[in-house]
């Protein structure tokens, strides 16, 4: 499969010597490129997104890291969509380690962190703002429970219990409830591996529709949504039904009228594709997204299941690092590392 991916890669080539590359170009994954690919993207300038926990468990494999690094490319990481991602970046950061490790010591903890920090504000062009701790930049911060020891390497081994503030911006949004009520920010009670923790999410430029939702009511609408996703797309399927009974109360739990849908990547005809199909030089061949509505003739009803919402956090996931280790893709160092940095 990495191998077809590749061609998405080689169909930036417009001449010999020219690419449609350039430093507003971030690659997400990259994990079919071959080491003089990235000789190309660093030289173009472009950059990477790198999510290895993805990558391992659908590939059983990641990015050239060292032959992205050797070429210079800008990386910054990602923990990808929730099917196949970490929890949270903390715990992508931890997977980065381990895989950086197992190729010979990649890069130092202080590069892993800077990937999550100033290189992805460097990618977006958001460095004069964000990213780094200077005068006149966004104050984004979080504060570990550490008292001693390297800070970078104490940032990918802390464990999410270990988190005492996370401040965005310069206000405080997540953290102890002590903490958080001397910073002024007086919010949602919840526990993370027991341990009481405060989430403040106001803002006064928030979607009026999402602005005033608990955490708990999120939660909770969710985990019905997901039991009961078949039957939820039976009643998207009959559109002039009268009650449409679980959508109507999934959305009265919202403060503002609006209902919601869930909207599927590349499952419905929009009339615009996603990602431009160019075929490579000499071939008819084309390398973009397929629209391929004819695999999806099946009723949507048929093909989804009830799923169960994991929990928020590895802390409280008593499963999760059993379920890592019985994944064949991901290799031995992952399995049983990631238990020693959790």
């Amino acid at each position: 499969m990495l191998v077809a991916v590749n061609k998405h890669f080689q169909s930036l080539r417009i001449s010999n010597e020219k690419w449609a590359i350039n430093k507003q170009l971030a690659g997400i994954h990259c994990a079919g490129l071959k080491e003089k690919d990235f000789d190309i993207l660093g030289k173009e300038k472009g950059a990477m997104i790198w999510s290895p926990m993805s990558n391992l468990l659908l590939y059983g494999e990641t990015a050239k890291i060292k032959a992205a690094k050797e070429a210079g490319v800008r990386i910054g990481i990602g923990s990808d969509w929730s099917p196949s991602g970490s929890k949270n970046l903390l715990g992508e950061l931890k997977v980065a380690r381990l895989v950086s490790q197992a190729m010979g010591s990649v890069f130092s903890d202080r590069d892993i962190v800077a990937m999550a920090t100033r290189n992805a504000a460097s990618i977006l062009q958001w460095d004069a703002v964000l990213g780094s701790l200077e005068v006149g930049i966004r104050a984004d911060l979080m504060v570990i429970s550490q008292d001693s020891g390297d800070p970078y390497e104490s940032i990918l081994r802390a464990k999410e219990t270990a988190i005492r503030l996370v401040m965005i911006n310069g206000v405080a949004r997540y953290g102890i409830p002590g903490l958080m009520r001397r910073l002024a920010a007086v919010g949602e009670m919840l526990r993370i591996g027991g341990l009481k923790r405060m989430i403040f999410l106001q803002q006064e430029t928030a979607d009026p529709s999402v602005g005033s939702l608990s955490l708990k009511t999120a939660i909770s609408m969710l985990r019905e949504a997901l039991l009961r996703l078949p039957e939820l797309a039976r009643e998207l399927e009959q559109p002039k039904t009268k009650h449409r009974t679980l959508l109507t109360k999934l959305a009265s739990a919202l403060p503002v009228t609006q209902e919601w849908t869930l909207a599927l990547d590349e499952l419905e005809d929009s009339g615009m594709d996603l990602r431009p199909r160019l075929p490579l030089p000499g071939e008819c061949e084309l390398t973009g997204a397929s629209r391929g509505l004819e695999r999806a003739a099946a009723p949507l009803s048929e093909i989804v299941v009830p799923l169960k919402l994991d929990p928020l956090t590895v802390a409280d996931d008593s499963t999760f690092l059993d379920r890592v280790e019985n994944q064949i893709n991901l290799p031995n160092y992952v399995e049983t590392g990631l238990k020693t940095l959790y």
